[in-house]
């Protein structure tokens, strides 16, 4: 557990995998899908996921230089992991957020 979560873990790592689950993607297209990720932060977990051996970053020797980035056999190996994760957040997590969030609006 701890190896795969050094591996995923982090705010932004498994949303980067899930949104590559369905191929390869520009860093502009997967910063949009995102939304709220600075594009240093996306830079960097990008580059800790390649580091990783999960993510493989395509580069094009074109002008202006395009780079892509998709899944490697192991990235695409979580697949059931991260559609399981997908699915108990729609079963669970929604409604734990929400009572999170009501019982802080009632401390403050």
């Amino acid at each position: 557990m701890e190896a795969t979560l050094e591996l995923i873990g982090g705010k932004w790592k498994g949303i980067v995998l899930f949104y590559l689950l369905d191929g390869r993607l520009r860093f502009s297209e997967l910063k949009r899908k995102i939304g709220c990720v600075t594009q240093r932060m996306l830079t960097k977990q990008l580059r800790e996921l390649e580091a990783s051996g999960l993510v493989n970053r395509i580069v094009y020797a074109e002008v202006p230089p395009r780079v892509e980035y998709e899944l490697t056999t192991e990235g695409k190996s979580l697949e059931p992991v991260l559609m399981a994760l997908k699915q108990w957040g729609e079963s669970h997590a929604v409604a734990l957020l929400k009572n999170r969030s009501q019982q802080e609006d009632h401390v403050a």
